[in-house]
């Protein structure tokens, strides 16, 4: 158990050592945040200007199949908007109910890439389309993942593809005593994310 919680302290600290490393590409791009705006230097946008490709020159580069497949990727968006509507009006309702903290849906869905001023008018709406899609996919993850702390806290027998940001706290497979003892702390244990 000692070995596993190692592990996850270990990357913990590498997400954290990641985003140190992420932010100081402001200062080599040069773009400062301010708020949730992106600012580049003049001269910096006035190069990507110059480097952006013309929509008539993306679209007669662009492959067939990947035009062919455009409405399918777009029509996506309707199951997303209405994933995204329906996870806050579960946890709006059911957060409270339970007293789990809100996943605040600003911290998952970042739209900010459509500022680039090398992209032209479709790459910039394909990356808010991706910086949305892939935003609420992790905002629904997290809001799935405290609801599994609160109803289900233990971990699987088997091997699975990600292990989101609660699965830390979950009681071992198999061990019921420990489940019997333990589970009504568990579903309250949220107190790393109360501050």
């Amino acid at each position: 158990m000692n070995k596993l919680q190692d592990i996850i302290e270990e990357i913990k600290r590498l997400e954290k050592e990641l985003l140190v490393e992420i932010q100081k590409k402001e200062d080599e791009f040069f773009y400062k945040i301010k708020g949730k705006r992106v600012y580049f230097e003049e001269e910096t946008k006035r190069y990507h200007k110059a480097i952006a490709s013309k929509i008539s020159a993306y679209l007669l580069n662009a492959s067939f199949l990947n035009i062919l497949t455009t409405p399918i990727i777009w029509f996506c968006i309707i199951p997303a908007l209405l994933l995204d509507l329906a996870a806050s009006i579960f946890q709006f309702i059911c957060f409270r109910v339970y007293r789990i903290p809100e996943v605040k849906r600003k911290d998952y869905i970042v739209i900010d890439r459509q500022s680039l001023s090398y992209l032209n008018p479709i790459e910039k709406l394909n990356c808010v389309y991706c910086g949305y899609f892939n935003g609420v996919i992790s905002y629904v993850q997290e809001i799935a993942a405290r609801t599994e702390q609160y109803w289900c806290p233990i971990k699987h027998a088997r091997k699975i593809g990600t292990i989101h940001s609660r699965y830390h706290k979950f009681l071992e497979y198999g061990d019921g005593q420990e489940f019997q003892k333990r589970f009504a702390e568990i579903r309250r244990d949220f107190n790393d994310l109360r501050g």
